[in-house]
């Protein structure tokens, strides 16, 4: 029989404060009341001199209290980053400001920290009812008397997913307020599998980017107490929420480092401890500009002996994402992201004598070296005797084998760590030049900690990969050129994109929640036939016709761009300038915009961020683009989370190049993204050994499953899939007649199924009309679907007759084979929000009339919602009319608050009109609401004991007597409360 929460809980407690640990457990802190006491002590020992020895007044403290309740995780983020190190905060006392230090995070393991563990502790209280309480958390990690970690743990019986929902659950209603919303990093665990994810709003949170501990050979740890050990212990815990947390100031996120970038910045901060160099190989699309940045900084901060840390970058990266990566993380950190070309700049902060960190290019840095500094100058010696690490994302990219030696030459005290996905190695390396490296371990060194593409996909720190290799098998070399380029070509790989293509780019997801291609060609002129042909096909004057299935769902489908690098741009022909100009317009009309070639740069910057979608008002249809055509451009250094699919109708590109571009497909985005997906329109024999012989060399090392599927292997899967739950139930009715041990069996086998099913279903040589060679439909799939629902539900309230063996049935699957989209409440608060969020932009130009037929459309949204909430899709409609009042007073608002208020408010009016009827104190009516499961109350004996009856007898004509009173009572609150308020609470 699984073990007890409360044991489990007892032994992390106990693994925790065991040894040599610096954490105290502490379980007489229970309530708010106690953690602002344990707080208000540990500020005065730490500030006793600044005090003089006089403890804080209640309005001093009321005052801190304030600070110390943020309005968002993010909020206490930025707080807790501190000045230099340390967190404050300010009262007046006198005519004198007191700068009282909360937390000085360089004291981590010693000097004024204060390491405390508390448990069940009371969200909600009542001085006079103590079973009036009606959450309670199970462990929480406090530093210096302050809540930074907080852990809930379930039994065996139950997936991790249930603690991550109710912590999910917990946040919405507001349990994270007051001194608990400075929360940094959660973690869940039901013993044998255990995952921590950063503090964030409920709508944000994703079960996507809950993150394993892997050990430093990547190697995973799913236990709770080792997890503790490895993890939660000191110093490890301190780090985590402090020189392991970035804020992204765009997204307005908190974000914690995954497993492999934490032992990659603690392998570099070995390295340099003895002056070595070395290289870091981590996969693209695991974050590496993330690592890299948090390394750079983690530098200056651990090695007394660098005097400054410089991120080099090329650039031309400055015309992707890196330095607008960059600065986003370096806001808090009042680090300047400097891409002038003001070479002084640069010379003035070498020189300068403080201890920082510089992001530069590496032209600058050139120029500076051959050009600006006199040699026997005092900036010249000053600069050149500097004890300086470098740091280079994308270390091939930014900076040749020549350049690393002229700089390195002159920074004679340097040390240098390169960062790349795709390293070069003896099989793919530099033709020999002189004696210059050839390879990565030559240019930087060893490989001081690797994360192979295979290991992250293995992880889920990346999708994997569909690959198909189409187009004609047995083309004659002479007839290739003049084939490749004929229209006839062209409409083939058109009839792909656009009519095959719809699973993969997620059209039936619905409007706002598809996903995007890209399709890579051989030169700027291919790029603009595509581009004018899909416009021909788009006004109905070609051969080709879109499907209608795909225009009734998306009728504005495909939204498409074109895009070329600078240097391209500055090197085309009036021709391609023509044909820019056309494209242009067509963008600006589509969009509100108004670039012109001239800008073109400004134009590049918007489309990188429209791809991108990480500011919510490009959640918006109708401000997303579908197909995106390149020649070279954003194929590396390019983060679009939602772009899902790669077309490649060009020769094939070096193992590097072939990775690096299909890396732009298999990052994390949602549920509903299963794979970074890959077609390829030219000589299928060819593209096949080269994408193979490139994914072996990339995956050194690795382990798992294979990372590139093809159609013959996912067909097999689906066809064996099919033959075994076949086995058990023929036809989805004899579901129901299985034995609860074949039920469960059967749950895992529909699952098998729905996977196996829905990746069919993305290959472009699917048709559904194969399924007939099966005996099979998406009819069958649905109906073998809702018998799969049922069975789920019935297994979850009767587990079966033997306690010793529980049917383990998890609610953590979601189905992925549908073929219709279900509006949700979590998108309609982003798209809310990004609505809200356009109302305010420079960019897009918004009338009257547009804003109108934007409300409409969440109107009718809000109204799909009502089906199954109608709770939640009035008080949609409720935001949606104030805006229309008054859309000023929105601009800048958190949607996302607004509504959860309005929830607990509707919540509290029936709970509050329920409580007066029945004459019962309110939290003890609230505590039964929220504790309401399966149609039972936790307590009913206790809640009837609760009632004040001789009240309701003077105060009501015609009282019921007792027994009926007690028997009225339950019911009304399970028929007529609960179904009013339960949409309000679990959504």
């Amino acid at each position: 029989m699984a073990e007890l929460e409360a044991i489990l809980e007892q032994k992390l407690i106990d693994q925790l404060c065991s040894e040599d640990s610096q954490w105290t457990y502490r379980p007489d802190i229970k309530t708010e009341d106690d953690i602002w006491k344990n707080f208000k002590y540990i500020l005065e020992q730490n500030n006793k001199a600044k005090l003089n020895d006089i403890p804080l007044s209640e309005s001093e403290f009321a005052k801190i209290k304030n600070d110390l309740s943020h309005a968002s995780f993010y909020d206490a983020g930025k707080w807790l980053v501190g000045e230099n190190g340390k967190v404050y905060v300010h009262v007046q006392r006198g005519n004198e400001t007191l700068h009282l230090i909360v937390m000085n995070n360089e004291h981590i393991a010693g000097g004024s920290s204060v390491y405390e563990v508390i448990n069940q502790y009371q969200a909600f209280k009542d001085e006079e009812n103590i079973g009036s309480r009606n959450r309670r958390f199970d462990v929480t990690l406090l530093i210096n008397g302050i809540p930074m970690i907080h852990i809930e743990l379930k039994n065996k019986e139950h997936a991790y997913l249930d603690g991550y929902r109710q912590i999910k659950k917990y946040i919405a209603e507001g349990k994270f307020r007051g001194i608990f919303s400075n929360v940094q990093m959660f973690v869940v665990s039901n013993a044998v599998d255990t995952k921590y994810f950063s503090a964030a709003r409920d709508t944000e949170l994703s079960k996507t980017f809950l993150t394993g501990w892997l050990d430093e050979k990547n190697e995973p740890v799913g236990d709770y107490l080792q997890f503790a050990q490895d993890v939660l212990r000191i110093p490890q815990a301190h780090e985590m929420v402090t020189k392991y947390t970035v804020l992204d100031n765009e997204k307005r996120k908190l974000l914690i480092l995954r497993p492999y970038q934490i032992h990659a910045i603690e392998a570099m901060r070995t390295a340099s401890k003895s002056g070595k160099s070395g290289f870091i190989w981590h996969t693209t699309g695991s974050g590496k500009t993330m690592t890299s940045y948090k390394a750079t900084r983690n530098l200056l901060m651990d090695i007394p002996s660098i005097e400054k840390t410089v991120f080099l970058i090329d650039r031309k990266d400055l015309d992707l994402q890196t330095k607008g990566a960059f600065q986003s993380y370096a806001d808090n950190d009042t680090i300047e992201v400097d891409d002038t070309e003001d070479v002084g700049s640069l010379v003035k902060k070498l020189a300068d004598g403080n201890r920082q960190m510089i992001v530069t290019t590496r032209q600058k840095m050139q120029v500076m070296i051959n050009k600006r500094l006199q040699e026997g100058t005092r900036a010249y010696n000053k600069i050149r005797s500097l004890k300086v690490a470098f740091v280079v994302d994308e270390c091939h990219r930014a900076v040749t084998p020549q350049t690393k030696r002229d700089i390195e030459r002159f920074f004679s005290n340097s040390i240098w760590f390169g960062f790349t996905g795709t390293p070069i190695f003896e099989e793919n390396k530099y033709d020999q030049m002189g004696d210059l490296a050839q390879t990565t371990e030559e240019l930087y060194g060893p490989c001081l900690h690797s994360y192979t593409i295979k290991e992250a996909i293995h992880d889920r720190a990346v999708l994997g990969f569909n690959v198909e290799n189409l187009g004609p098998k047995d083309l004659k070399a002479d007839d290739a050129d003049t084939y490749y380029h004929s229209e006839g070509h062209m409409r083939n790989v058109l009839e792909i994109i656009l009519n095959k293509s719809a699973v993969k780019l997620g059209v039936q997801n619905g409007r706002g929640e598809s996903f995007e291609a890209m399709l890579t060609v051989d030169s700027i002129a291919s790029a603009q036939r595509y581009y004018d042909m899909i416009m021909k096909i788009k006004n109905g004057e070609d051969e080709l016709k879109i499907d209608e299935e795909i225009v009734r769902t998306l009728p504005d489908f495909p939204k498409i761009a074109i895009t070329y690098s600078i240097s391209e741009n500055d090197e085309s022909s009036k021709e391609n300038q023509d044909a820019m100009t056309r494209m242009l317009k067509y963008y600006n009309d589509m969009f509100g915009t108004k670039y012109k070639l001239e800008a073109i740069e400004s134009y590049n910057r918007n489309l990188n961020e429209r791809l991108a979608r990480k500011e919510k008002r490009y959640l918006d249809r109708s401000q997303q683009i579908d197909l995106v055509i390149v020649v070279d451009r954003l194929l590396t250094g390019f983060d679009a989370p939602c772009l899902s699919t790669l077309f490649i109708d060009r020769t094939p590109m070096s193992p590097q190049g072939l990775i690096q571009a299909f890396s732009r497909t298999n990052r994390l985005f949602n549920e509903k993204k299963r794979y970074g997906q890959i077609v390829t329109f030219r000589t299928p024999k060819e593209y096949k050994k080269c994408i193979n012989d490139a994914l072996v060399l990339y995956s050194k090392g690795g382990f798992g499953k294979a990372i590139a599927e093809d159609w013959d292997t996912v067909l097999e899967n689906f066809n064996r899939s099919l033959k075994t739950i076949r086995t058990f139930a023929p036809t989805p009715a004899d579901a129901i007649n299985l034995s609860k041990k074949q039920m469960t069996t059967f749950v895992k086998l529909f699952r098998d199924l729905d996977h196996d099913y829905a990746h069919l279903k993305s290959f472009s040589n699917y048709d559904p009309s194969m399924m007939d060679d099966f005996g099979f439909s998406q009819e069958d799939y649905e109906d073998y679907a809702a018998e799969y629902k049922n069975i789920v539900e019935l297994l979850k309230e009767d587990p079966g007759d033997n306690p010793d063996e529980p049917v383990v049935i998890t609610d953590d699957y979601e189905l992925v084979a549908y073929d219709k989209f279900k509006i949700d409440f979590e998108y309609i608060v982003e798209l809310l929000q990004g609505f809200v969020e356009m109302l305010d932009s420079e960019d897009v130009e918004f009338d009257e009339t547009k804003f109108e037929q934007k409300i409409s459309e969440f109107r009718e949204m809000a109204d799909e919602l009502g089906k199954d909430n109608p709770g939640l899709s009035s008080i949609f409609m409720q935001v949606l009319d104030e805006i229309e009042k008054d859309k000023k007073k929105f601009i800048g608002s958190d949607v996302s608050e607004i509504i959860n208020k309005m929830r607990c408010s509707a919540i509290d009016n029936e709970l509050e009109k329920f409580a007066k009827k029945w004459f019962i104190n309110y939290e003890d009516v609230k505590y039964e609401a929220y504790n309401y499961k399966d149609g039972e109350l936790a307590n009913a004996n206790k809640l009837r004991e609760s009632v004040d009856y001789s009240a309701y007898k003077e105060a009501t004509e015609n009282a019921l007597p007792k027994f009926k009173f007690n028997r009225e009572l339950v019911r009304e609150f399970k028929e007529e409360l609960m179904p009013i308020i339960i949409h309000y609470i679990a959504r």
